[in-house]
């Protein structure tokens, strides 16, 4: 989707509330609460942690028939389980240690406008109940109160639990639940929103540099496409944060690649790359991306083939390889057979059709494709091992040896 695809009352609610990108997901979801918003329905959104999803209630309550009342904006999950009930529904004075007055709650203080309700799962079952008793007819009563008060809100809740399953567990209630999804939107993730995700780090660098009075930094492309297979497991708020840091630290920089994977968390760099929006794409930096996990991956290979035949040459007579002519009975329970690695990874595993760059040659072997990994990385750095290593993420050890068995000296 293109943003000429885009009506000209979602570009406005965007612009209006700071949302940046046309992914189609995130899109529909925009044309989604603009449509519910004059229509007074409960509203449940979705959506994994730091997607933005407390952009989309204030939609809702901006563009709907509520909008001059007030709006309240409730994290459920911050609020501890003793005191939650007091402060959604208020209480009287006495009605517990430390409640020297008589206080509103929320409910009654937003009556004619919204409540959004954050974290709405953390609630507890008990006041899950009076939650409910509340969508149904509008009443409430104050803790330590007998005293039946009516308001007239509308209810916007978000969670990034899976409803079904805290439903099946016992954790939520499952008529609770078909209450507040009346309508439902789902946020995307960030990893699923292809070229949004370099729409939002140059705003973000933007942004920084203007508040902080620094040096705007740039991306080139490759690290540009490192952001787009980076899987985002914060989503935008992680995203925000690490190009602030960058932001910080590399002032005035054009951000390469090798400038900024020290920024990102090695336990989540392995990602199928996202789709672009924008319909542009770079061969020859998802190219290289390739070679390098294709690399990675025979070290690993190697490492594996290594630490099995080590453990085979210290196996007992008794204890042999597995052979295809054994006979089929099951062998006692005291021997453990170990199938040779060659027939798991053999040596002509080929890498067709997975590089589109017509000059690279579709019958290479993964040897094939290591030997040109290292020439190409040892090319960049122009010859520096420590670079290359670093670049390859292997040691210097490895990286020499490597270098000698393929004869690139």
């Amino acid at each position: 989707m293109n943003v000429v695809d885009i009506s000209a009352e979602v570009r406005e609610a965007k612009s209006r509330f700071g949302i940046v990108g046309n992914a189609p997901a995130l899109v529909a979801a925009v044309q989604r609460a603009l449509r519910v918003a004059p229509i007074d329905l409960s509203v449940l959104i979705t959506g994994e942690s730091g997607t933005g999803k407390e952009f989309f209630p204030q939609i809702i309550h901006a563009y709907g028939a509520r909008k001059h009342s007030k709006y309240i904006a409730v994290n459920c999950g911050a609020i501890p389980e003793g005191t939650i009930d007091s402060e959604l529904f208020g209480h009287e004075k006495g009605a517990f240690t430390g409640a020297i007055a008589t206080r509103k709650g929320y409910f009654e203080e937003a009556d004619g406008g919204t409540i959004f309700l954050d974290e709405v799962a953390e609630l507890p079952l008990t006041t899950q109940a009076r939650l409910l008793r509340v969508l149904e007819s509008g009443e409430f009563i104050k803790v330590g109160s007998s005293t039946v008060q009516k308001t007239n809100i509308r209810i916007v809740a978000a969670t990034n639990v899976d409803m079904m399953k805290a439903i099946q567990s016992g954790k939520f209630r499952e008529d609770l639940y078909y209450r507040l999804s009346t309508v439902h939107i789902t946020v995307p993730p960030l990893r699923d929103r292809g070229g949004d995700i370099r729409l939002l780090a140059r705003k973000f660098a933007s942004d920084f540099a203007e508040r902080y009075h620094t040096p705007a930094i740039s991306f080139d492309e490759n690290s540009s496409v490192v952001l787009s297979h980076y899987p985002w497991p914060g989503n935008v708020r992680q995203l925000k944060n690490i190009v602030e840091q960058i932001a910080l630290f590399e002032a005035g920089n054009t951000v390469t690649p090798e400038m900024l994977r020290p920024y990102l968390p090695e336990a989540a760099t392995s990602f199928t790359p996202a789709v672009s929006i924008d319909g542009s794409h770079s061969y020859a930096a998802e190219r290289e991306l390739l070679f390098n996990m294709l690399f990675r991956m025979r070290n690993e290979i190697d490492t594996l083939r290594a630490t099995i035949e080590t453990m085979e040459s210290g196996i007992p007579r008794d204890i042999r390889p597995f052979d295809a002519t054994d006979p089929v009975e099951e062998p006692p329970h005291s021997l453990v057979r170990y199938a040779p690695l060659s027939r798991l990874y053999p040596e002509s595993h080929v890498t067709q059709d997975i590089m589109p760059d017509s000059s690279t040659d579709p019958g290479m072997t993964l040897e094939d494709t290591e030997r040109e990994t290292i020439r190409r990385a040892l090319e960049r750095n122009e010859g520096r091992r420590k670079a290359t290593a670093a670049e390859l993420n292997i040691s210097e050890r490895t990286l020499y040896r490597k270098i000698k068995e393929f004869g690139l000296e």
